[in-house]
């Protein structure tokens, strides 16, 4: 490759680059604009949930005991609200257990008789018990106070649970401030860290300002209104993304009719969390999750009781096991992220713009195949990262891969569209369909900054001229010359056309032919077809004319004979003209010694229509037309001999 041609290759591939930085810019941009918007959020979390409902089951964890007041509790009892003496009796068999702590989910701030003071003495002889009260008001409800017995021992916890807009919970209050301005620990938050006790692991503080705190062997960093794919969320009191273990089949459960019955097996809840909490659905005690299903009528919803398990679950293992608590990347990584998709749509889009039209319909295919394999490698990404604790953003990268592809596809298009207007506006009328096809397919070869590019080329050149023309143009009138003329030309066009050829321009009465442009062949059998094309044309010329001369013979008009020049060799070939008025042409020696075997000798008797070919044409053609020599002979302008042949008609 020369120097030069190394030198437009480099530019080409910068503007290709230059194209790519440009779109992939500003389609990220416009999916960063809506994510910030918060436009995006209810689609990223319905993604999120997807990742939690697509991960394998964890196995159930036993440090936790779940006692359900179902709707079988209820019926043996015979009342709702149950009566205290009903739960001072289920509390005294749970503590015999001798269980780590326990956790009254049940709102228990007025008495419900009979058994009031029954209730009130277990509670004061059980200091590991913890009861609730709710502290936000909100549409769900309005604030409840604690046990008073249990708000005096200081054993009282926050029920609340956060919502999302959706009405999703997704995330879990660690603690949160009630209306006097005093911290108040969650449910999941106080018996965790009263479990934990007996593991002596302590809650310590590492950071004050941005309230980062180490629990074993987690840390712990607070979710902030803007993590993940949330948009201004409300963020009071200390909260995190929860990692739910999952439904209630990953606890411990038992009925309270069977703690009531003594129906459970031996040290059921020894060293164990025992949470007492409402399933029976009559009591609406029930939240969506990520594990409500979008796709169903009627939506899967988790009661709380077992979502503060999952609270408990999720700071248990993390504190024990290492169990990963979800982490975010900044805003500005996830920026670079949405940017970096986008960067790789705009490249995998770019390169169908560079397939010639015979293999565009693959190449198409091959494109999208190429999206749908990233757009899969970014899920099973997202996904394998969500595994490991990561939650990164899947559907702001997956727009901006498929939106910076179609950027491309509608730019590319409108490229296109501009390439074929210039080809067609220098090419129409003069080549066939079938060369204009390939034309456009090696579109990419011949366009450069809306221009042809001149460039050296083996071609065939063709000139025919109207022996007389001069004469005949004094007999007519002009409106019956332009008639004749155009008659005429329409035919020799047509002959230049049916092989393969490509009508140049027509001067006066002399029509300049071209075979082998504008798509450089470069190999020789292509090379000889294209003088074969054009000998084949100036035979396809005679008999043409000999029609026309039958039909002008009858109408009065004059009858004409032809002479024909073809030469083969190197040509410059491209655009002359201006931004207002090009055309395509081609210069050079080869062009000269056509023109001039046409207007060589005009007594050289040819008949009808007098074929004359220079030598390099004659070794192209010679096996397939019949040919007599003429001689060497020295051209007008020319200063070296030129072997001309002369083409025979068939016989």
């Amino acid at each position: 490759m020369s120097y030069e041609n190394q030198l437009k290759q480099i530019l080409n591939n910068l503007n290709n680059w230059r194209v790519i930085f440009l779109i992939a810019p500003s389609v990220a941009g416009l999916i960063i604009a809506l994510r910030v918007l918060g436009l995006l959020q209810i689609f990223e979390l319905a993604a999120l949930d997807q990742l939690f409902q697509l991960r394998p089951p964890e196995p159930p964890d036993s440090r936790i005991v779940v006692i359900t007041i179902d709707e079988a509790t209820i019926r043996k009892v015979g009342k709702w609200p149950l009566p205290d003496s009903v739960f001072a009796k289920v509390l005294d068999q749970i503590r015999q257990q001798k269980p780590r702590a326990i956790g009254l989910d049940v709102y228990r701030d007025l008495p419900v008789e009979p058994g009031y003071q029954e209730l009130v003495q277990v509670m004061k002889s059980t200091p590991n018990l913890i009861g609730v009260q709710k502290i936000v008001k909100d549409e769900y409800g309005i604030e409840v106070n604690p046990p008073p017995v249990l708000a005096q021992l200081n054993q009282v916890a926050a029920s609340d649970l956060v919502l999302d807009a959706d009405g999703k919970v997704r995330r879990s209050l660690i603690s949160l401030e009630n209306a006097s301005g005093q911290t108040v620990l969650g449910l999941g938050t106080q018996l965790s860290l009263m479990y934990l006790e007996a593991e002596r692991i302590e809650l310590e503080e590492i950071n004050a300002d941005q309230r980062h705190y180490q629990l074993g062997k987690a840390r712990f960093i607070p979710f902030a209104l803007n993590d993940g794919a949330y948009t201004r969320a409300e963020d009071r009191g200390y909260q995190i993304l929860l990692n739910f273990r999952g439904t209630q089949d990953r606890f411990v459960t038992y009925s309270m009719t069977q703690v009531l019955d003594g129906q459970l097996p031996a040290n059921w809840g020894r060293d164990r969390i025992v949470l007492i909490g409402a399933t029976a659905t009559s009591l609406n005690d029930y939240f969506f999750t990520p594990y409500s299903s979008s796709f169903s009528a009627f939506p899967q919803r988790m009661a709380g009781v077992i979502i503060h398990a999952n609270v408990i679950s999720q700071m248990l293992g993390a504190a024990l096991e290492g169990r990963k608590l979800f982490q975010v990347w900044t805003e500005p990584v996830e920026w670079l992220w949405i940017l970096s998709w986008s960067v790789v749509g705009t490249t995998i889009s770019w390169t169908l713009r560079s397939q010639k039209l015979q293999s565009r319909s693959i190449s198409v295919s091959k494109t999208v195949f190429r999206l749908l394999l990233a757009g899969g490698s970014l899920i099973l990404g997202c996904y394998l990262a969500f595994m490991q604790g990561w939650w990164i953003p899947v559907v702001p990268p997956l727009l901006a891969l498929g939106g910076s592809a179609i950027a491309i596809a509608i730019y590319t298009t409108s490229l296109e569209r501009q390439d074929r207007y210039i080809l067609m506006a220098l090419f129409k009328q003069q080549v066939t369909p079938q060369v204009a096809d390939e034309i456009w397919m090696s579109r990419h070869q011949l366009l450069e900054q809306g221009s042809i590019v001149g460039r050296e080329m083996t071609a065939t050149i063709l000139f025919s001229d109207i022996e007389g023309f001069s004469t005949i143009s004094l007999q007519m009138s002009p409106s019956a010359l332009m008639a004749w003329l155009n008659e005429y030309m329409q035919a020799m066009t047509e002959a230049v056309l049916e092989y393969n050829g490509m009508v140049d321009k027509f001067v006066g009465d002399a029509v300049m032919a071209l075979f082998g442009v504008p798509i450089q062949h470069t190999n020789s059998e292509d090379i000889a077809v294209d003088a074969q094309n054009a000998v084949g044309c100036a035979l396809a010329m005679a008999d043409k004319l000999r029609s026309l001369n039958q039909r002008w013979q009858l109408s009065g008009n004059p009858t004409i004979a032809i002479r024909i020049g073809i030469a083969t060799g190197t040509v410059v070939s491209g655009t002359l003209g201006s931004t207002q008025r090009a055309e395509y042409t081609v210069l050079g020696d080869t062009v000269n010694i056509a023109s001039r075997l046409e207007s060589y000798d005009k007594s050289l008797n040819g008949g009808l229509c007098r074929v004359l070919i220079s030598g390099e044409t004659y070794e192209l053609i010679k096996d397939k037309f019949a040919t007599k020599f003429i001689g060497s002979i020295q051209l007008k302008g020319r200063d070296q001999l030129t072997e001309v042949y002369q083409v025979l008609p068939f016989r």
